[in-house]
């Protein structure tokens, strides 16, 4: 599918982009003219081929070895990467794990480490990159956040309670920032087919179909064409959202 360079010349960040919902996102937006920077929490060289395929639509793609989740190593290396790459028009935090099971269960290590990089992670990078939008009156955050952090799930209380975070961060964001033309919005994605969802048994997989209007689990690429709505102009009227992009599992 063509997206007519949609983001022709805008300079995004994508937090865990080179696999799964991220490296989707990734892909629509070089496709749509875009040029990407992309964090990874492993070495660049083991993602070249993705890379590759990214830049053969002719914009500039950097990968950059990152842990969103610590601080101090966001806030002294993402503004230099920035500047590597141009400037940033467009924001999308995808870096996430999970760390499953039932809150009577849970370690006190699986709560700290979903709520540092499902939600913290957001919080150093979007203080990192909004002086520049601060500055130049414009820009687009996208969150990812899941229908989790909607309606909750058993077994999943630190994931809903990072990603309801989220949600409400972006509402809070949205108002902070949207006289200055800064918009903010959430995606939910719900049972999307990806690396963290394969290894799911075949017969829960059937379980949550049935739940689903669509009668399908989603794919990266479906939760890629919302982002690429919100970072685009069509969304321009669009702020303090939540999108839920989950066939109908919710409503």
């Amino acid at each position: 599918m063509s997206y007519n360079e949609m983001l022709k010349g805008k300079k995004a960040i994508i937090t865990g982009g080179v696999r799964g919902i991220g490296y989707a996102i990734a892909d629509a937006f070089a496709q749509a003219g875009a040029d990407l920077l992309l964090t990874t929490t492993r070495e660049p060289e083991s993602s070249s081929a993705e890379l590759e395929h990214l830049r053969s639509f002719g914009g500039k793609v950097i990968a950059l070895k990152l842990n969103v989740s610590d601080n101090a190593e966001v806030s002294a290396l993402l503004p230099k990467a920035v500047e590597e790459l141009g400037g940033v028009d467009i924001l999308v935090n995808n870096a996430g794990i999970t760390r499953d099971g039932l809150l009577l269960r849970m370690s006190e290590a699986d709560w700290d480490d979903v709520l540092r990089v499902d939600l913290k992670s957001a919080f150093n990078t979007v203080q990192a990159v909004l002086p520049k939008m601060f500055r130049q009156k414009s820009g687009s955050i996208i969150n990812i956040s899941s229908v989790v952090g909607v309606r909750g799930n058993a077994g999943q209380c630190n994931y809903a309670a990072a990603k309801a975070g989220l949600i409400g961060f972006s509402n809070s964001l949205s108002k902070e920032m949207g006289p200055r033309g800064i918009r903010c919005n959430c995606i939910a994605p719900g049972f999307i087919m990806t690396q963290m969802t394969e290894k799911i048994p075949e017969n829960i997989v059937e379980e949550w179909k049935n739940r689903i209007s669509l009668r399908r689990p989603g794919q990266p690429e479906d939760v890629a064409k919302v982002a690429l709505f919100l970072a685009s102009d069509l969304s321009s009227y669009v702020t303090g959202q939540v999108i839920n992009c989950c066939g109908g599992m919710i409503g």
